[in-house]
């Protein structure tokens, strides 16, 4: 690391995972037995910057976790992996935590208890107002209030730093629109379901599901949409889109994987690599992702790459 600021400066959630293998998921009302309960750091947030140190980049997590154990081994976690944490900060209360089962296809359900994350309000923006001046990239998620998010994006507008904004949890196209900043993203990453979800264009439709994305107003600047084992779709301005493929991998656990791609994505746009080459790297990260349990602890250095 060098200067006083990272090069790619990722702002949302941190979490702690609490995990638990099944052989199938649960329908509404049953119990289903599975194995031991493992606890991992996680957070959308936090992955992101550890799937991009992980990796070599230059890096800085701006988040909130809790005066409790999970926050303590969260920060720890952090500083372990390389991440700056200078603007991480330690709130009252309980931090985040995702309680996660897994099935034997490596498929996975998660629900979140937000917890200190949803103590990082729009206030604490300014105080990463240098950082985000700094910053070549700033990569964030919707596991923190939204008008933090908006806030953050807003700032890096302001002072023409570059926005990779994952929308996820997936929010409304209204949602996006109505806060303007949608323009700003560059590029706007989410998988088919999210882009279902938002468009309203029908599952594994991922072409038309572009095509509403590229119709917003206001849109965005550059899309990827990711497809699973099939690799991504980018989409750049008016341009024809370009399907990336992805390396074929036994997968184990899905948990974390978008996470690690959307960090490496972040990390080689901040880089100065091109979105198509960014998208390139990423889908590779991503791959290896998902070939062992958990997510940050899946997550691949340069040289374990497919």
């Amino acid at each position: 690391m060098s200067g006083d600021h990272a090069r790619l400066l990722v702002v949302g959630s941190i979490n702690a995972d609490l995990v638990v293998r099944v052989p199938r998921h649960a329908r509404p009302g049953e119990t289903v037995l599975g194995g031991d309960l493992v606890v991992h750091p996680g957070g959308k947030g936090a992955n992101q910057a550890v799937a991009a140190a992980r990796l070599g980049a230059d890096v800085a997590f701006a988040g909130r976790v809790g005066d409790d154990d999970h926050g303590r081994m969260l920060r720890a976690t952090l500083r372990r992996e390389g991440v700056r944490t200078d603007a991480t900060r330690t709130v009252p209360g309980t931090s985040g935590v995702a309680l996660i089962t897994v099935d034997d296809a490596g498929e996975n359900t998660i629900t979140v208890a937000p917890g200190a994350n949803g103590r990082f309000g729009p206030a604490d923006v300014a105080d990463l107002a240098p950082a985000i001046e700094a910053a070549a990239v700033v990569s964030l998620q919707l596991e923190i209030p939204l008008d933090t998010v908006w806030a953050v994006i807003r700032r890096c507008e302001a002072v023409d730093t570059r926005v990779v904004l994952n929308l996820s949890p997936v929010v409304a196209a209204d949602v996006l629109t109505s806060a303007s900043v949608v323009r700003v993203c560059d590029p706007l990453v989410l998988n088919e379901h999210e882009a279902s979800v938002t468009t309203g264009a029908k599952a594994g439709d991922a072409g038309e599901a572009l095509k509403v994305l590229r119709a917003l107003d206001p849109r965005p600047r550059s899309i990827v949409l990711t497809l699973g084992g099939g690799g991504a779709l980018v989409a750049v301005g008016d341009a024809e889109a370009v399907h990336v493929a992805a390396p074929k991998v036994a997968a184990v656990d899905t948990t974390g994987a978008g996470d690690a791609f959307t960090g490496a994505l972040a990390w080689r746009l901040a880089a100065g690599d091109d979105p198509v080459a960014a998208t390139r790297y990423a889908v590779r990260v991503g791959a290896a992702a998902v070939r062992s349990a958990g997510a940050q602890s899946s997550y691949p250095t340069a040289d374990e790459l497919p």
